[in-house]
């Protein structure tokens, strides 16, 4: 099993960033084309029209969001930057190692996603089955 760390930052306060990763409406902005959550469990479906339940580990506004996704765990850590934006650390871990290229370009992709959505609300994505990830698009 792999794990890799992404870092990013936002002009948007950990509150804002926060509000995007644990909504509902949130996640629908830059990661997913529905994410409905009913409990600990968020039902993505994507362009592709792929669908996958995720599990909420934790969330902890507006510091933490942890969930189980695709086998394997992501960690969300938000802090403030002391300008009013957010340093925001992903981590995931437990990846198989035939899944590490594109979960790792995938997370650069949603990661890039969620700050055009949160800072400038701009969605990068093109929402067409069409062109997904699955033909090589990175803006699905």
């Amino acid at each position: 099993m792999k794990s890799l760390t992404w870092k990013l930052h936002l002009k948007s306060s950990p509150v804002r960033v926060f509000y995007f990763l644990n909504t509902d409406w949130g996640r629908k902005q830059f990661w997913a084309e529905n994410a409905q959550q009913q409990g600990d469990q968020i039902a993505f479906e994507f362009s592709n029209g792929q669908k996958h339940t995720a599990h909420i580990l934790e969330a902890k506004a507006p510091d933490i969001f942890k969930v189980e996704y695709f086998n394997s765990l992501v960690s969300f850590e938000l802090a403030a930057d002391g300008s009013g934006g957010t340093d925001l650390v992903l981590q995931s871990t437990n990846i198989p190692h035939a899944d590490y290229q594109q979960t790792y370009a995938g997370w650069l992709s949603v990661l890039l996603a969620l700050k055009a959505a949160c800072d400038f609300r701009v969605d990068l994505r093109n929402h067409d089955p069409a062109r997904t990830w699955d033909q090589l698009y990175v803006d699905n």
